[in-house]
């Protein structure tokens, strides 16, 4: 209830200072509403740090809990700051114009489409009525469309549009679900598809291959029941077996494709949207996921994709087609060509060869992003990817850190900045391996420390001094501060668990440079903030020829029997291989380096089960071997710990059995790698007196590893942490990076 109205001497007045995400999620509206139901005077504008409320009235006290407790569902308010001011008198309340200033707030994240807005999609009397674009201060794009901030349209790719007399009216209507909702725009006024959605639906259901522009770049879609269809795009694309992920009408649809748990069910229908991983009922066209028993799936998460299955379902009146399957599922894959970025702007030029339509649209795309994959862990959402939905919602530290910058490694690159207690993760950027990608990654870096205001002191940046992050770095000018690839990894997880004491790190990675300039990536660290010491690490196995072992796990494998004495075996085992009897000669003369990386020890298993020889796209060969386990099972014998290291060969040996099945091969390699390590990580943790573990690396990304690992662990009195922010591979590199960074500064301040 309102309370009644006071006089002049009961008022008292206040300076209100809101931080977080509260800009672009209808924050002022929302505090409008708030000063007229308290009937207080004042006005509410964004600016350079958030947004900034004059306030007057005798409900203060009331007024300031609100912020919080009824803040809207996109608002992340992370500070409330109250400063007496002396009363002017005041009655009215506005909502003022943005001031300009040096850059402390951030924009939020886009949104998948509310219901309030898919209401009124479908709603035949609404002037949004089958609209592809309507939004809210409650849906729709954000990050994507904003140029900088503060965040107002004129400073959005809206800029362009000028709202007809009835957008005019929503926006400036306080009590309109649209007051000041930046992106607002309807038939008369906003953005227009190229393409009629019946016609993009029936050149689906012929099985051609429609480009269409989402949020955050190109989506390539076909009809992912149809074989060919799927086929087609992986020829067109260059994409020999790298699974596809697909779209589902909405949650009713979910059953027909997959299974999924409660947890799995929140995570597809959270506001972010990203791709989940779930188990494939293997109903779709096999070329979707070759050799896999997962498969990724998303629900629709823009306007224009819920025309496209309505208009499958047979364009029905109402909303009440949703809670039916519909028969259509789509391949939804980035649009781009193999190892370039998602396709943004001069689709017709970039797509031509792949698609046999191109849907585009007037509204430009300003940032780049595609969609995030995620799967569920321990009960809880684990990031693979991280971007649209999730960018740019910074990871809080526990403690402020100077500015610094980090470019991360090679694949999967990703930066972050650093401005006080946050740290900025930029999207997911790609492997830097081609010109395009390297474009796309000078740009996130001039674009996110433009957005954030703020010059850094310090770049963080790999060991490998070939990397191109690194050379990029070096080319800046500024200080620099090389972070060692596995540090990094807990590092990230520390930085997002708030954890400023030493922990344990048990890295499962692919390849990283070593403090020693050796090849690591199976790795037991002692981690203290800035610093770290390599206390143990797997066994190492020869690298026989350096990258291409990476690319062909056979050569792991023959690297395994050759560790076994077997090196005689290698050439009639690996006859399909030219290289075979000369790999199996250098082997025998020890012509190799070595490794510890836990990547190379899952190549060597599949390739010496049969399970993949040859690799088209990073983490096959591992994933084809998981998706072999049906139960894992473990064999005590099977492993040795000596010294500092995890020794392996008796499973190795056990896998190099003549004629194993592959599958038996799989569950035991699984369940017996993941009691190893809990054996080496436990006796570790007890002669260090440490008791928190953090697992990071590539290889974490392995459900069935993990599952088996983590109760282990804390059976042995353990508590392990994973990345939950950020995902545990090079995608969240930089977080640590940073990190670490900020703690050297720190450290050189105060002279430690």
């Amino acid at each position: 209830m309102a309370p009644s109205p006071t006089s002049a001497s009961s008022a008292s007045r206040a300076r209100v200072r809101v931080r977080g995400a509260v800009q672009g999620v209808g924050f002022r509206p929302f505090v409008y509403r708030l000063a007229s139901r308290y009937q207080l005077g004042g006005y509410v504008a964004n600016d350079a740090e958030g947004v900034l409320i004059e306030v007057e009235g005798a409900a203060l006290t009331e007024f300031v809990a609100a912020l919080r407790d009824e803040a809207p569902p996109l608002a992340r308010v992370e500070a409330v700051e109250t400063e007496p001011l002396r009363p002017l008198g005041e009655r009215g309340f506005e909502i003022a114009s943005s001031r300009a200033g040096r850059q402390a707030t951030r924009i939020g994240a886009d949104a998948a489409t509310c219901e309030a807005c898919l209401d009124e999609l479908f709603d035949p009397e609404s002037r949004f009525h089958l609209y592809p674009f309507v939004n809210c201060t409650h849906c729709g794009p954000r990050y994507t469309l904003t140029r900088q901030l503060p965040y107002d349209r004129a400073n959005t790719a809206m800029a362009g549009f000028a709202m007809c007399a009835a957008c005019q009216r929503d926006y400036q209507g306080p009590h309109d679900r649209r007051f000041h909702a930046e992106p607002i725009a309807c038939p008369e006024c906003g953005p227009q598809l190229s393409h009629d959605i019946p016609e993009i639906v029936a050149r689906l259901r012929r099985g051609e291959i429609v480009a269409l522009k989402s949020l955050g770049g190109f989506h390539l879609l076909c009809d992912a029941r149809q074989q060919n269809a799927v086929a087609e795009l992986r020829r067109r694309k260059g994409r020999d077996a790298k699974p596809f992920a697909v779209m589902i009408a909405s949650e009713a649809s979910l059953d027909t494709v997959a299974e999924a748990s409660a947890a799995e069910r929140a995570l597809l229908r959270s506001v972010e949207r990203p791709i989940v991983l779930l188990n494939s009922r293997g109903t779709l066209a096999p070329a979707i996921a070759p050799s896999l028993d997962r498969i990724g799936v998303m629900l629709p998460y823009t306007p224009l994709h819920h025309l496209l299955f309505h208009a499958a379902a047979g364009a029905p009146h109402g909303r009440a087609w949703q809670q039916a399957p519909v028969d259509l599922v789509l391949v939804a894959t980035s649009a781009n060509l193999g190892g370039d970025p998602i396709v943004t702007s001069e689709a017709e030029r970039q797509l031509a060869g792949i698609a046999d339509v191109i849907v585009d649209h007037d509204r430009p795309i300003v940032v780049r992003a595609d969609d995030s994959v995620a799967m569920v862990l321990d009960e809880q959402p684990y990031l693979l990817r991280r971007s649209r939905g999730y960018v740019p919602r910074p990871v809080q530290l526990p403690h402020e850190l100077p500015p610094v910058l980090a470019v991360g490694g090679l694949l999967k690159a990703t930066v972050t900045a650093t401005r006080g207690r946050e740290a900025f993760v930029s999207q997911h950027i790609g492997d830097l391996g081609s010109a395009a990608t390297l474009r796309f990654f000078e740009e996130m870096v001039a674009h996110l420390l433009a957005m954030l205001d703020t010059q850094p002191v310090l770049i963080a940046h790999d060991l490998h001094a070939d990397f191109a992050s690194t050379r990029f770095a070096e080319s800046l000018g500024l200080p620099l501060l090389g972070v060692q690839h596995h540090h990094a990894h807990v590092a990230a997880i520390a930085a997002e668990h708030g954890v400023t004491t030493p922990l344990l790190g048990l890295v499962l990675d692919g390849h990283g440079v070593g403090s020693d300039g050796g090849n690591w990536g199976g790795e037991l660290l002692r981690v203290d903030g800035a610093r770290f010491q390599r206390i143990g690490h797997l066994q190492p196995l020869p690298l026989p020829g350096g990258d291409v072992a990476a690319r062909e796990p056979w050569r792991m494998a023959a690297a395994a029997l050759a560790v076994l004495q077997r090196a005689d075996e290698i050439g009639q085992r690996f006859a399909d291989q030219k290289a075979a009897p000369l790999l199996a000669q250098l082997l025998a003369r020890g012509t190799f380096p070595s490794t510890s990386s836990a990547g190379r020890l899952f190549d060597a298993a599949a390739g010496l089960l049969k399970v993949c020889a040859v690799q088209h796209y990073e983490g096959q060969a591992a994933m084809e071997l998981e998706a072999l386990v049906n139960r894992p099972r473990f064999d005590s014998a099977l492993w040795r710990i000596a010294g500092d290291q995890l020794d392996l060969s008796p499973l190795l040996a056990r896998l190099a059995t003549p004629g194993i099945d592959a599958r038996h091969g799989a569950e035991l390699f699984h369940g017996t790698l993941a009691a190893a390590l809990a054996d080496w990580v436990i006796q570790a943790a007890e002669r260090a007196g440490l008791s928190t573990v953090a697992l990071g690396g590539g290889c974490c990304l392995n459900r069935v590893l993990m599952t088996e690992l983590m109760p282990r662990l804390r059976a042995g009195g353990l508590t392990p942490l994973v990345a939950r922010a950020v995902p545990p591979n090079d995608g969240g590199l930089s977080l640590g990076q940073a990190w670490v960074a900020g703690l050297t500064v720190i450290e050189q301040a105060s002279g430690a």
